[in-house]
């Protein structure tokens, strides 16, 4: 028995149920706030809901894992639990390439079959009943009922923003790279340097993709309700920078363990798993410049 390995069980948790609750309230914030649903004196308190759950996530998120990197700093935890934590993180990762899948597949399905079949294209082209008339083309300028879901003046060029946003994620991979092989050599200096400034690439990504919708809603009238295009279009840039933003707050979370002194060259779980989700959401980002904005 004195040759097993010593596996670390953690004490009863409220965190959890914590978790359980925020998501709760959150899911049916959204649901109220998304189907527009009154109360009695006719105001909606979808978005104080959905707020209320989303700050019961965050001190869940905070608390923790706090009570995570505490246990991991005290040296409770085994090799098996850092197998489990890389379990769990490829398997989150793999969840996230799933999610990210299904809207591609979307993407796909509308651009390959609904879209020409509407058209009076291909084996289903007898759909073109439903709106005569209707000529099919991508990106969908000339939406089939333009009273109902108005078409956009014109798209997003893939050689302005875009572009630049690809350079700066594309660099923020190498610079992450550079930080992780600066802790394995226990070079702090660099380290701090290196994974600062791949969370400002990320902030920059941010900044310039808020100013790219800005421009879709005021000069393109590129909506979400501006046809398939603009639900699609939206729906995968939006994701994705909402999966930037959560990527920025680990980098932030994991420069301020650096600065505290946490991690070193042996034991850096936290960092490798900010690393592989930024990474991840890198590669993401390379398929919608290809598959959203230049194809």
């Amino acid at each position: 028995m004195s040759s097993h390995e010593h596996y670390y069980v953690p004490a009863q948790s409220k965190w959890p149920i914590i978790a359980t609750l925020g998501m709760l309230i959150s899911v049916f914030g959204v649901a109220t706030w998304f189907n527009d649903l009154k109360a009695e004196r006719g105001e909606s308190h979808g978005p104080l809901i959905f707020f209320v759950g989303g700050l019961l996530l965050a001190y869940m998120l905070f608390g923790w894992f706090g009570n995570v990197i505490r246990e991991g700093r005290s040296g409770l935890y085994s090799a098996q639990m850092n197998r489990s934590f890389r379990w769990g993180m490829s398997w989150f990762i793999f969840s996230e390439v799933m999610f990210f899948a299904a809207f591609f597949g979307v993407l796909f399905y509308v651009r390959m079959w609904t879209g020409p079949w509407l058209g009076g294209e291909g084996s289903k082209g007898i759909a073109n009943m439903l709106w005569p008339g209707f000529e099919y083309s991508w990106p969908m300028l000339d939406t089939p009922d333009p009273k109902l879901y108005p078409a956009p003046s014109g798209t997003i060029s893939p050689w302005g923003l875009p572009l630049l946003n690809t350079v700066l994620l594309v660099s923020s991979s190498f610079t992450l790279t550079f930080a992780h092989h600066a802790l394995r050599a226990d070079k702090r200096k660099a380290l701090k340097i290196w994974l600062a400034l791949t969370l400002l690439l990320g902030v920059a990504f941010l900044a310039l993709q808020v100013e790219e919708y800005i421009h879709a809603y005021s000069e393109l009238g590129l909506t979400l309700g501006s046809g398939i295009y603009g639900a699609t279009f939206f729906m995968l840039t939006g994701f994705h920078g909402a999966h930037v933003t959560l990527g920025a707050i680990m980098l932030t979370v994991m420069l301020i363990r650096v600065l505290r002194g946490h991690f070193s060259p042996d034991q850096h779980f936290g960092f490798e798993a900010a690393s592989w989700y930024w990474h991840f959401v890198d590669v993401v980002w390379v398929g919608l410049f290809i598959f959203v904005y230049v194809i």
